[in-house]
This record gives structure tokens, C-alpha cells and sequence, in this order.
């Protein structure tokens, strides 16, 4: 018999009902209020039911999450790093009380579980960023993300009626229990699992190989599809090329399965969890290297986590973690050796090549070959596929600016310019029509005007994913926004930043409509650079002003960066 690795806490939970029960719960749900998951969510509630959290049966209540924010235990004292929370609007509390039982439905509606509220509380979200990231840095994904969530937190036992739908990879999806099954099948008792949201190159599969070795195990190749970082290289096509790579492994020694995962980039804290989940799923060696979930760096380009952090905190907790922590070093290519070493294995003075994941993709972007020692010829085929030639990229011209700096008349004059001259596809979402159409309703509060910047940015990620050039001319007055924006067409193509500099009282003079005289007497409110700040752009890709040069000038400087970066023929 093949003896597996114990499940964290002694048992793997299983939350769903029966089938008869959970026909019925369904049946009666439309009687019942309701939550509507977001992504997170809905990661989170299909990793409970299916026992990844064990042991965990629910969202949260105030005394674990408590527990966990100050110590990395649950109540009862059990090891858990990662607070696992629901939260919803102060306005969808309010009709809310213990005791209730609540339907947690996806976005199209389809009731997938019951929670049975246990608490109702608001979290020190200050206290929850500084303790579990480290940081109350904005810039950190995780504090960013954090600070837009609702601010009432929901607890309670969960109970699923109904799996969540996936009609991706869906022979790469197993349970923990599936994945013990096929495990104890196997025979595997000695199980290397290795986490990634990235796509692999050789220095990962020797990594990999390695730690294989170290312990005469298997490996399971787990990567994370549920939210990773903005920015990331999409799910599609990393599976790809994990399918791909497995290939380059000795013959069944591989597992390849799929984690719906809601990343939180939370470094040390993060990597604890992630082991934890591992050992539900049957491994009894989990891979961490040095930045395992690392964010990348502050504004001030700092990284958030010291190097040696992650390490420390796993291997504090070795010996109730239940899994063994294998740390391994960074691996670089010795040109000398003509293989790959460990950073801590090499001589003083060793020459070393690498390629960091954001120098790969300007390869990609710009159609340079990637070094044959750096990657496998398959997998950096898929990934030409997914990064086409820069002339036939897709990319977005983002113009910020106040009000009257002309962003309008220069996103008109650029569009005229790219079509007269090319049969490129173009789309132009200008700040007033969008208001009118895709963020009809929205206001001029904080949060509307991110909502605003944010629903452009999605639609011309879509028209830059599908190669074509999204002008975009908003005044996107908040970097936080603009950064997101940039993250989210970053993923599909380029991102061209363009600051209509134009002088505040040029601006002034040419309103027509005499919104700057309202905004001045203060009959309206949140008007930017009057009442509201509009925050400078550090570092666009081109500073224009209007008042100093005509639309066509301007427009044929950009067309000009364009061509620079072959993005135009």
C-alpha cells in the first residue's frame, strides 16, 4: 500500500452535500439572499470545498481571522498563514444576520454553495495589510487589491450544491482526493510538488530535476490558474507550454494538474500557504525558492521582501508543517560550463547568463531571438505564437491630461494619421463618448473615476489581444489607475503612455463649455486640477504639449515612436 503524506490538520474536507440534499438546496435558493462572488471568491470557495484549504470548512469568522492576521494560526492553533475572507458593500451587510443562510452564487447567477453566516464583522484592513504583506504600500498588489474589497467581512460554514463550471483544461483538473487516488495508483510516495504562474525555461526543469534527485521522488508540476499578477502571460498559453515541457522529463515522472489559485503575492506568508495546500494534495516536498510570490519592487524600487525571508519563515515552521521545504538558489547559465549552476555553487568571478521574465518578454515583443541555452525550441515556439511580430501586435496609445490639454483632437489626429498609412485596425475610446456609453451612471467620486479608467483599459486590452491599435483618451488623473491600465494591455501587447502637458491656464482658456469657471466658483465639485488632484505621470513613453506644436506635429511623433518600436510599418 502506498502511504501518503496526512492532510494539514488530520483530515481532507469534503463540503459538498450529497446530491439529493444539494438538488434540494437548489431548488429552494431562490429564497434566500445572495452573494455574488467575485474571481477571488470564487477560487477561494472551490479550493474549500474540494479540501485544498483543509482544514478550513468556511470563510473566516473574526476569532480565526483574527488569529491568523496576528500569528499564522487559526484559533484552535493550528498552523494556517492566510486569512481566507469573504467580504461584501457595507449596503449588502445591511440586510444580513447571524444565523442566516446565504446562496454564494457565480456571475451568471448559478448557485454553487451555502454559507451559514456565523459573523458579520469590518476588519482593520490597515492592521491586515501590515501584518500579512508587510507593507501599506499601494503598489503592492496585494495591498492594492485589498483596499478595493468590501469593507464587511462574512464567516460561516460553506456547503456546496454545485461545482464551479471550467471548460478550459479540464483533463488537468483534480481534486486533492482525485490527485491522491491517482498518486496511491501510481505507487508515488515520494512526491516533489513545484509551484509557478510563470511559463518554464530550462533552468526550471534543472531546478526541478534536481530536487527529484535529492529525494528518488516524482514531481508534480502545479501551476497556479486562478489570479496570478497582472502582467502575467496568460493561462492559456503557460499550460501550453507546461504541456510542452513535460515532454523534456524523464518518462512518467511527471504530474501535470492545474490549481484554480487566487494568488495574493504575499512572499513568506504566501509560500507557508502554499506548501500547506501541496500537503493536501498528496506531496511530501514542496519546492520554495527565494522570491516564491514575491510582488517585485516598490515605488522606490525596492523589493518588498528581504531575499532570505521566505526561507526563514518556512523552515521555522518545519517541523509542524507536515511537508519538507526543499530551498533552492536562483539557477543561472555558466557559459564557461556550458550548464546550469545554483548562484550559491559558483566560482568567485564566474561570468553568468540570465534572462529575467521581463527581458523574455521584450524579446518576445520586439521579435528578437531568445538565447537556444535559455529555453526549449517548443516552448519558445508557443510563445511566438502568443507574441507575434511587433508589426502585427496589437498596442495602446493612453492619453492623460486635464481637461482641455487636447487629448481629443490629438487622438483624432493620430487615428487619422495610422489609417491614412497603413491598414492597421484602430479603435478610438474617448473620454466623453466612453462616459456616455461603457460607464454610463458612473460618477466623478475616487472609485468612479477608477471604475471608468478600468473598464477602458479592459476593452483595449481586448482590441490589442486581438491585434489591433486602441487609442484611448481619458484623463485618467490617479497613477494607480494608470498603472493597472498599463498591466492589464501589457499582458496582450504594448502600453504607450502620453502626457498631454498642456499649461493649467491654457486649459482654462480654451473650455468652451466653462467648466473651469464652475469648478473655480465651486458649483462643481471634483473637477481635476481645480477641486480634485491630477497626479503627473513620472515617466510616460512621450510629454506633449499642446500649446506649443499643432495636432499633426504631435500626432507624427507618435506615429514616429511607433515605427521605432516596429509597431508600424
Amino acid at each position: 500500500m502506498t502511504t501518503l503524506v496526512e492532510p494539514h490538520g488530520g483530515v481532507l474536507k469534503a463540503l459538498y452535500l450529497p446530491e439529493a440534499e444539494a438538488l434540494a438546496m437548489r431548488r429552494a435558493s431562490g429564497t434566500l439572499p445572495s452573494v455574488v462572488l467575485d474571481h477571488r471568491h470564487l477560487c477561494d470557495l472551490e479550493l474549500l470545498l474540494d479540501g485544498a484549504f483543509s482544514p478550513l470548512d468556511g470563510f473566516m469568522g473574526e476569532a480565526d481571522y483574527d488569529a491568523v492576521v496576528e500569528g499564522l494560526r487559526l484559533a484552535d492553533g493550528t498552523l494556517w498563514p492566510m486569512p481566507i475572507t469573504l467580504d461584501i458593500s457595507e449596503d449588502a451587510a445591511a440586510s444580513l444576520s447571524i444565523g442566516q443562510k446565504v446562496v454564494l452564487r457565480d456571475g451568471q447567477g448559478t448557485a454553487l454553495a451555502i454559507l451559514t453566516l456565523s459573523d458579520i464583522f469590518r476588519p482593520d484592513k490597515a492592521r491586515e495589510a501590515l501584518q500579512v504583506y508587510g507593507t501599506l504600500d499601494a503598489h503592492h498588489p496585494g495591498v492594492a487589491d485589498l483596499q478595493r474589497r468590501g469593507p464587511v467581512y462574512l464567516g460561516g460554514r460553506v456547503h456546496g450544491v454545485q461545482r464551479p463550471a471550467h471548460h478550459d483544461f479540464v483533463d488537468l483538473r483534480m481534486s486533492p482526493r482525485e490527485m491522491r487516488a491517482h498518486l496511491a495508483d501510481q505507487g508515488w510516495e515520494r512526491v516533489v510538488a513545484f509551484q509557478t504562474r510563470n511559463p518554464l525555461h530550462r533552468a526550471h526543469v534543472e531546478l526541478t530535476r534536481r530536487a527529484m534527485a535529492a529525494v528518488d521522488g516524482k514531481l508534480l508540476l502545479h501551476p497556479v490558474v486562478g489570479r496570478t499578477k497582472d502582467g502575467d502571460i496568460d493561462t492559456y498559453t503557460r499550460v501550453r507550454c507546461y504541456r510542452a515541457l513535460v515532454q523534456h522529463y524523464p518518462p512518467e515522472a511527471v504530474k501535470l494538474s492545474v490549481l484554480p489559485l487566487a494568488m495574493r503575492m504575499a512572499g513568506p506568508r504566501e509560500a507557508l500557504w502554499h506548501a500547506i495546500i501541496r500537503k493536501n494534495f498528496g506531496a511530501n516536498f514542496f519546492i520554495v525558492g527565494r522570491d516564491h510570490a514575491g510582488p517585485g519592487k516598490d515605488a522606490a524600487g525596492r523589493p518588498f521582501y528581504d531575499a532570505r525571508a521566505v526561507q526563514t519563515l518556512v523552515q521555522a515552521h518545519a517541523d509542524e508543517l507536515g511537508i519538507t521545504v526543499l530551498p533552492f538558489a536562483p539557477m543561472v547559465y555558466s557559459p564557461s560550463r556550458q550548464a546550469y549552476v545554483g548562484t550559491d555553487e559558483l566560482h568567485p568571478g564566474e561570468a553568468v547568463s540570465d534572462v529575467s521574465g521581463t527581458e523574455l518578454r521584450r524579446h518576445l515583443r520586439d521579435g528578437n531571438p531568445i538565447p537556444a541555452w535559455f529555453t526549449y525550441t517548443d516552448v519558445e515556439a508557443i510563445l511566438r505564437e502568443r507574441f507575434p511580430h511587433p508589426e502585427k501586435r496589437g498596442c495602446a496609445i493612453f492619453f492623460t491630461g486635464l481637461s482641455g490639454a487636447g487629448k481629443s483632437t490629438l487622438a483624432q489626429a493620430l487615428m487619422a494619421s495610422i489609417l491614412e498609412t497603413t491598414g492597421r485596425q484602430v479603435s478610438l475610446l474617448d473620454g466623453d463618448e466612453v462616459r456616455q456609453t461603457l460607464s454610463v451612471g458612473l460618477g466623478f467620486s475616487r472609485a468612479d473615476r477608477s471604475a471608468n479608467i478600468r473598464r477602458i483599459a479592459y476593452v483595449a486590452a481586448e482590441i490589442v489581444r486581438h491585434g489591433g491599435i486602441a487609442i484611448c483618451a481619458p484623463i485618467a488623473p490617479y497613477g494607480e489607475d494608470r498603472d493597472a491600465a498599463r498591466a492589464l494591455v501589457e499582458a496582450h501587447g504594448d502600453f504607450i503612455e502620453v502626457h498631454v502637458s498642456t499649461p493649467l491656464d491654457v486649459c482654462e482658456a480654451r473650455d468652451a463649455k466653462g467648466l473651469y469657471a464652475q469648478a473655480r466658483s465651486g458649483t462643481l465639485k471634483h473637477f481635476t486640477g481645480i477641486s480634485d488632484p491630477y497626479e503627473v505621470p513620472d515617466s510616460p513613453e512621450l510629454r506633449l504639449d499642446s500649446s506649443e506644436q499643432s495636432p499633426a506635429f504631435l500626432a507624427a511623433r507618435i506615429v514616429e515612436l511607433l515605427r521605432e518600436r516596429r509597431l508600424m510599418g
